[in-house]
């Protein structure tokens, strides 16, 4: 039985000849590995840092300033979406830096493994070092984030 989708599948090689060729894949037919949603996190953290800074830099200038504006920033920073963002923040420097650390360690060379030695750098279904260490990262992110919130909310009150 011919599918619908035949005719999509037809292209002309360079000499005209028509080959079948697939459909390209896309993103809901990717299975999504941890090592994949950290590279894109990785690069939206980067940009919301880059955001944070901003903020960071608008609450240093305002102490510079004024009493009165340093009091709006301090405001807005009390604010839950002030708090919000500070977390947020907070959590994206932690995910950049474990990261980053993760990617010094693929720069010396380590990390493409398999967990047992003697298996081969080949497909199958071993678990690969880059997939464990891939939720380290995410699971010493969240100790971490919950750490540094602890701490700075006690620190606050």
């Amino acid at each position: 039985m011919k599918h619908d989708r035949d005719g999509l599948m037809v292209a002309c090689r360079s000499d005209g000849k028509l080959v079948r060729r697939p459909l390209s894949p896309h993103l809901q037919v990717y299975r999504w590995p941890v090592s994949m949603v950290l590279s894109i996190s990785h690069r939206i953290t980067g940009v919301a840092l880059s955001v944070g800074a901003l903020l960071m830099t608008w609450w240093l200038v305002a102490a510079a300033a004024s009493e009165s504006a340093f009091a709006t920033v301090q405001e807005f920073l009390g604010s839950s979406f002030g708090v919000l963002l500070l977390m947020g923040w907070a959590a994206a420097l932690l995910l950049h830096v474990f990261q980053g650390i993760r990617h010094l360690a693929w720069d010396a060379g380590w990390g493409f493994g398999t967990l047992a030695p003697q298996d081969p750098v080949g497909s199958g279904t071993a678990k690969r070092i880059y997939g464990v260490t891939g939720w380290g990262v995410v699971g010493i992110t969240a100790a971490a984030t919950l750490i540094v919130w602890i701490a700075g909310l006690a620190a606050w009150e």
